[in-house]
């Protein structure tokens, strides 16, 4: 499994994992429900930036982050000045990088054998109903760690794209898809030789 863990000695990477998940839905939930202006929204990114420095993470990573969901800011920003104006869209599109950033924050410093053992404890008073929460913490740790592979699989095909001097735009979607389904039998095969799928 691909992690996204970046090796660290901060405050942020000593902190427990179950902590760091409880905080982190926490300040995700004040930040997305609490009645922001476009000064609280700049404070409140830029606390996340905080964070970010507090991890030991420089202005270069926070750049890359930031470049890693660019597309997600676009698309809010755009649906926003087109439903509700610009000082909304400032508001809300910053409102959302910074809940992203914060999930960022945490996959960055945090291993994902902790961070399936603190989801497996969270989710453990659904084993009462039938859920086990070994496979439900797995299946969300294999999804984070399976994003930077999709994020890759989408930078080959734009570098076969320029090396073929062609755009094909959209298009791109369809190899995209092709690979990602064929990766996505290779790690169900690999399950399934360990028994666990």
């Amino acid at each position: 499994m691909i992690s996204l863990y970046r090796p660290g000695s901060s405050p942020l990477h000593r902190m427990p994992a179950g902590a760091k998940l409880a905080l982190g839905a926490v300040l995700a939930v004040a930040v997305s429900v609490w009645p922001h202006t476009a000064v609280t929204a700049t404070v409140t990114l830029a606390a996340v930036f905080g964070l970010f420095a507090l991890a030991g993470f420089g202005p270069l990573e926070w750049l890359r982050q930031v470049w890693a969901i660019r597309w997600i800011v676009a698309f809010v920003a755009v649906m926003q000045l087109v439903f509700s104006g610009p000082l909304e869209a400032y508001i809300t599109t910053v409102r959302i990088a910074a809940v992203v950033l914060l999930a960022a924050l945490l996959t960055i410093t945090t291993r994902t054998s902790d961070l399936l053992e603190a989801l497996q404890t969270v989710l453990a008073p659904l084993r009462r109903f039938g859920v086990d929460p070994w496979r439900v913490a797995f299946t969300l740790s294999l999804t984070i760690a399976l994003v930077p592979v999709i994020a890759d699989f989408l930078r080959r095909i734009r570098e076969a794209q320029r090396a073929r001097g062609v755009r094909l735009g959209f298009r791109a979607v369809v190899p995209l898809l092709v690979m990602s389904l064929r990766h996505a039998d290779d790690v169900a095969d690999a399950l399934s030789a360990r028994g666990i799928a």
